[in-house]
């Protein structure tokens, strides 16, 4: 490459993320400001993160967010497990592309068009929105990213070791719980945390399907933004940050680990 490409490129990258990321650094850095005003930095200081225990609606809103995460991530956990298994093993059987295509559509849907829908089938069920179709909501879409999770994990599986158990006397069942489930655990683990992460971050489709008293945190960091940005705001936004990029290293971290390290063989 020659040097004037060198030096366009570097400043192109430069300028790249700057405009990514110093936004997040300058929010994280104003976190720490001890002025009430949040474009006038007035020294160091973590009062607003103290502040924080005792402002009840963001505390409860937290709890919210929590319950929809775990509860979503799990069974987002066992349905897509399933689908990545289909994918995987069950090489052909009636509906197979159809299957594949309402699997993975997910990836791809508008949010919008997945908050609306589901709307329009609550209300058609007469369901009491609330934590649980929320629950549902984040299900449907997260099920997807442990699906393709799962099945990549299993694309590469050395199945002669689930062949070599049954030879030994395993039933399939047998196998599977012993040899494959063990072997397929960083992906599982990956596809729960992806899924966490997932329902942790959406405003979009929580705001189409909740109700009176289910007010996630997105939510309510959005509803207090139109008003104005305040310190908390600042403090509440960066330790979701923290707990994303630490979920996202995790899942990064297992879904790099060496198959070898599973495989004894």
């Amino acid at each position: 490459m020659k040097p004037g490409w060198t030096g366009i490129t570097l400043t192109a990258l430069v300028f790249g993320y700057a405009f990514l990321y110093l936004p997040i650094l300058l929010l994280v850095l104003f976190s720490f400001n001890a002025s009430r005003l949040v474009t006038v930095w007035g020294g160091w200081s973590t009062h607003w993160y103290g502040a924080l225990l005792q402002n009840d609606q963001l505390i409860g809103s937290i709890w919210v967010t929590l319950q929809v995460a775990v509860g979503s991530a799990t069974g987002a956990l066992a349905l897509g497990t399933l689908a990545g298994i289909a994918l995987a093993r069950v090489r052909r059987f009636p509906g197979r592309g159809l299957f594949t295509g309402m699997v993975l559509a997910p990836l791809v849907m508008p949010e919008v068009i997945t908050g609306l829908s589901l709307l329009l089938l609550f209300v058609a069920l007469d369901w009491n929105r609330g934590i649980g179709t929320v629950t549902l909501a984040h299900m449907s879409f997260s099920m997807t990213y442990v699906a393709v999770v799962v099945r990549a994990r299993l694309a590469g599986f050395d199945r002669s070791l689930e062949e070599a158990a049954m030879d030994l006397g395993a039933t399939p069942w047998q196998s599977f719980r012993q040899i494959t489930l063990p072997l397929c655990a960083p992906a599982l683990v990956a596809g729960w945390l992806l899924a966490f992460t997932l329902s942790l971050d959406d405003l979009v489709i929580a705001s189409f399907t909740t109700g009176p008293g289910a007010t996630t945190l997105p939510m309510r960091i959005y509803s207090q933004v139109r008003l104005g940005v305040t310190p908390e705001i600042n403090a509440i936004s960066t330790l979701m940050m923290g707990a994303v990029a630490i979920t996202l290293l995790l899942v990064a971290w297992l879904q790099r680990k060496p198959a070898a390290d599973a495989n004894p063989g």
